[in-house]
């Protein structure tokens, strides 16, 4: 491992965390490093504009080359290509917005995000990073995970964005028993008072776990008993096409 490189990127993430800004002396704390030293690594962060110094408050943020380096990335997502056009499909089929994520770390990154037909929002999520265990995405993505990623992810801490996500390791459990039983994930309430979402997995030919796809939406819209049964219908249809993609035969598919 390369030390200098190895605190950048530790640099990166606590900035990453902490969108108003960080000082030499508060991050020189959180990081555990000398202050010349982490004062040498965002002069060079900066120059590289990885990161930029708030002019008033002497703080540093993100810079705007991550900007470019995200969106290349994403351009070459390989789940994100083979699903752009399905993904798309399953929005115009529901008339919702639709989602498609991977697992990094403990966290879902939106792949893609294809737009409500006809909605008014236009904020586009992709590159977002959200709590795995708020979001039906990732609650599909953990379910079909192997024992000991799965394991791993009930054992760290789980955030509660909203007073309605579930953080209790022994109840997670229990759903993601249901989400194998079932195919697919659902979620009220959890990331975002008054959203929900309806997911399942994209699985390879091995069945395991690529990413998942799913709608998401207000809950009156998309919980009502017969139209949550319709969304799962076409949430799973859609993530088994993306899986045919990858080479995952019907035997391990829904």
């Amino acid at each position: 491992m390369v030390q200098a490189v190895h605190r950048a990127m530790r640099t990166l993430r606590e900035l990453m965390g902490n969108p108003r800004g960080l000082g030499v002396t508060e991050l020189a704390d959180r990081l555990g490093m000398a202050k010349p030293t982490v004062h040498a690594l965002l002069r060079t962060l900066e120059a590289e504009q990885a990161v930029s110094q708030d002019a008033e408050s002497g703080k540093y943020r993100l810079g705007p080359v991550l900007v470019a380096l995200g969106n290349s990335y994403l351009d070459s997502h390989e789940l994100r290509n083979r699903a752009h056009t399905w993904a798309n499909l399953l929005a115009d089929r529901t008339g919702e917005a639709v989602w498609v994520g991977v697992l990094v770390d403990r966290q879902v990154l939106v792949v893609h995000h294809a737009f409500r037909p006809g909605g008014i929002a236009r904020v586009r999520e992709a590159g977002a990073t959200l709590p795995w265990h708020a979001t039906a995405l990732g609650k599909a993505i953990a379910a079909f995970s192997q024992d000991d990623v799965r394991a791993g992810l009930l054992a760290g801490e789980l955030a509660a964005p909203t007073g309605r996500t579930v953080t209790e390791a022994g109840e997670l459990a229990r759903q993601l028993d249901r989400v194998r039983e079932t195919g697919h994930a659902t979620e009220e309430h959890e990331l975002t008072l008054g959203d929900a979402g309806i997911a399942a997995p994209v699985l390879d030919q091995g069945g395991r776990p690529l990413g998942a796809v799913g709608v998401v939406g207000p809950v009156e819209r998309l919980c009502a008993v017969e139209r949550a049964a319709e969304l799962a219908i076409s949430v799973r249809e859609t993530a088994r096409s993306v899986s045919f993609e990858f080479g995952a035969f019907s035997t391990v598919l829904r």
